[in-house]
């Protein structure tokens, strides 16, 4: 079972990682978001900051919709969402090893060709 803490080690462990200042977490590379807290929101409600979800870039629909359809226990999405390269978490359904391996392709799909070079080390 993983969580934010997991979320913040693994993030800051890959080259060029910025952790923006937010209620949650929000990791950035070359000011590219590839992970962050969900920003839960329900109408008439304020909005609520989840740590234990985490929106994370998946890169296109087709991937998208693998996830949600082969793992519905573990990714989801809302209707804010729709159409965005996005899913969201649920951070308690997977192991630290998954989140890695999830985090590490977030990454990979957000750095620049120019950073390529710095992270061997991230498995690029």
């Amino acid at each position: 079972m993983a969580d934010a803490d997991d979320v913040r080690r693994v993030a800051l462990a890959l080259p060029h990682t910025v952790e923006i200042a937010s209620d949650g977490f929000d990791f950035r590379v070359a000011d590219k978001g590839f992970v962050w807290s969900y920003p839960e929101r329900i109408p008439g409600k304020p909005r609520v900051i989840r740590l234990d979800i985490a929106v994370l870039f998946v890169g296109d629909e087709a991937e998208k919709q693998a996830l949600l359809l082969g793992e519905p226990e573990v990714f989801f999405t809302t209707p804010g969402y729709g159409g965005l390269p996005l899913v969201l978490l649920r951070l308690a359904a997977v192991d630290l090893d998954r989140l890695t391996e999830l985090v590490t392709d977030a990454w990979r799909m957000r750095v620049p060709d120019s950073l390529l070079s710095d992270a061997a080390g991230a498995g690029k």
